[in-house]
């Protein structure tokens, strides 16, 4: 009884341990699956089909929100943008304002953010499904790599496909905000594509690019990771799929801060 003021005094740090502890072990756990995921990279064979198949499920499916989600965005751009130019007589610089705000920062994030809503959690969900009714461990008894099948293709699906939907979320976009402000507030189109010509340059798309791939390995990464070590049942899926969704956005905002400052 003596020793029951300490016990509670030490309680919540003994509670503090055990979650750096857990913390620590999901984290080295995250890096591990993704290590092994890029082992089976460069391992052969390569299961081209479960690659096209992939490339199919996260990128061509998805084209009809990404191009919806770039119209208007680029449109909204456009228009807010006008007004605010407007106020300090500099309408003509609405091209490269737009260009410049999706190539940079709004094309890769919400294209990502997008394809994270529709493709990656139907990938966590899928994964999960697999894990619950053991059809993983089936593979595993077979002596096949459930890497192999689906995790790698997944990946190297994403590493394909966030870059060309966050060109298509671009080109979309800019021609959303020609059709504000050439179309309905009546600029030039000489002027729209004219400074936008002048001002956009291969670092600033680069710089897109980079964000845009390297998106496309964090989401499928976090999404595949968290179907494949889901908790048990259909309210494990649940709880996993929720977990890959806010995990990859949070993270696609952190590191697009973090790219953003170190491509200025």
């Amino acid at each position: 009884m003596a020793d029951a003021p300490t016990w509670a005094v030490l309680r919540p740090f003994e509670l503090l341990g055990e979650r750096v502890l857990g913390l620590l072990e999901s984290l080295g756990r995250f890096g591990s699956f993704f290590a092994r995921a890029v082992l089976s990279m460069v391992t052969p064979p390569f299961k081209v089909r479960a690659f096209v198949d992939r490339i199919d499920y996260i990128g061509y499916r998805s084209l009809v929100i990404i191009v919806l989600t770039g119209a208007f965005t680029g449109m909204v751009l456009g228009l807010q943008l006008f007004l605010t130019l407007s106020r300090f007589g500099s309408e003509a610089f609405l091209g490269p304002a737009v260009a410049l705000g999706l190539i940079r920062e709004l094309g890769p994030v919400l294209a990502a953010l997008m394809v994270t809503g529709r493709a990656g959690s139907a990938l966590t969900a899928e994964i999960g499904i697999m894990r619950i009714t053991e059809q993983i461990d089936a593979l595993t008894v077979m002596a096949l790599s459930p890497f192999r099948y689906l995790v790698t293709p997944s990946i190297l699906a994403g590493v394909v496909t966030f870059p060309l939907m966050t060109a298509l979320f671009d080109v979309v976009g800019i021609f959303g905000g020609y059709l504000v402000g050439v179309k309905l507030l009546g600029l030039s189109e000489g002027t729209y594509f004219g400074e936008m010509q002048t001002f956009v340059h291969l670092d600033d798309i680069l710089t897109g690019f980079w964000k845009s791939l390297s998106f496309g390995v964090l989401v499928t990464w976090v999404c595949t990771y968290k179907g494949y070590y889901v908790g048990h049942g259909a309210e494990g899926v649940a709880r996993a799929t929720t977990q890959a969704v806010v995990l990859s956005s949070v993270l696609i905002l952190l590191w697009d801060y973090f790219l953003g400052s170190v491509l200025r």
